[in-house]
């Protein structure tokens, strides 16, 4: 039964090809032009490598001498109690940077993601505008824009804080404004049709569709911000960055590692955290294996 089951289905595909040879004939234009994409892509790659000095035996030597600094950098330890409560505090003040910097961006992100979304504010100059506008804040790098806070406000937390909220204040918007205008619009106009004002459509239309999903993207932030935050503190943002950078600089290896592991473990800790946040915020209790 199997067998005449497979020998029709031959004689079929036989048929087919007979009756469209055009549809079953090979491509040999698309397979010529990913050839060529491929041999240009890796040919860009080699002449990068070559135009940027890329060496074997340079890179071979530079991984003997990584596996030297792995190696004094065990066992990894604070060197004292004094200073284990000295890299806490840094480390609470990190943290504190990344949610204050996260916190504030998307407060302020908020209101401006409903005016750059198309299906709110009508207006093609309005909007081109407002990306633009958005576009200038986040098209500048997190360490660019603590430099400049540094020398606005002085060394410390708070220009960490307004680098990071300046920063992520463009990303924010732009994530929010497209949540928003692939939100579907019948509950807006369910809304309007029960003599809801604009403002009634986005608070009770709008709003509780993209919430969940604006709330996802601002833990994400949260996690990718700790991680931010420790580099913006080696230009002097403040948080555990500046220890880090010093502790590299005169070679304390033991004590660089450690720190690696507290930054290590903290965002391990707000992934868990956030993952499960977002499984709740969907309505599901676990999140898949």
């Amino acid at each position: 039964m199997t067998r005449s089951l497979r020998e029709a289905a031959l004689a079929d595909r036989a048929g087919l090809i007979t009756r469209h040879p055009r549809v079953f004939a090979a491509d040999h234009r698309g397979r010529a032009l990913t050839l060529v994409i491929l041999a240009g892509l890796v040919g860009l790659m080699l002449f990068g490598g070559l135009r940027f000095d890329f060496s074997l035996a340079r890179l071979g030597s530079g991984l003997a001498q990584l596996a030297t600094f792995v190696g004094l950098m065990l066992p990894p330890t604070p060197g004292s109690l004094a200073r284990f409560v000295v890299y806490l505090h840094a480390l609470a003040e990190t943290l504190a940077i990344a949610f204050l910097g996260t916190l504030t961006a998307a407060l302020v992100a908020l209101p401006v993601g409903f005016l750059a979304a198309k299906n709110v504010v009508p207006g093609r100059l309005f909007h081109f505008g407002i990306r633009r506008g958005l576009d200038v804040f986040r098209g500048v790098d997190v360490l660019i824009w603590a430099l400049v806070w540094i020398n606005v406000v002085g060394l410390g937390p708070f220009a960490g804080i307004l680098a990071m909220a300046t920063a992520d204040f463009g990303a924010f918007g732009k994530l929010f404004s497209e949540a928003i205008e692939a939100a579907d619009r019948k509950p807006v106009e369910g809304v309007a049709s029960a003599g809801g004002s604009p403002l009634h459509g986005v608070r009770f239309g709008l709003l509780p569709q993209v919430l969940p999903v604006m709330a996802s993207q601002i833990l994400y932030y949260l996690e990718s911000n700790t991680r931010s935050a420790t580099i913006i503190g080696v230009v002097g943002a403040g948080g555990i960055g500046l220890h880090l950078y010093e502790q590299i600089r005169t070679f304390e290896w033991q004590q660089v590692a450690f720190l690696v592991l507290m930054i290590l473990v903290t965002v391990a800790v707000i992934d868990f955290v956030s993952a499960r946040l977002r499984f709740l915020m969907i309505g599901r209790a676990e999140p898949p294996a």
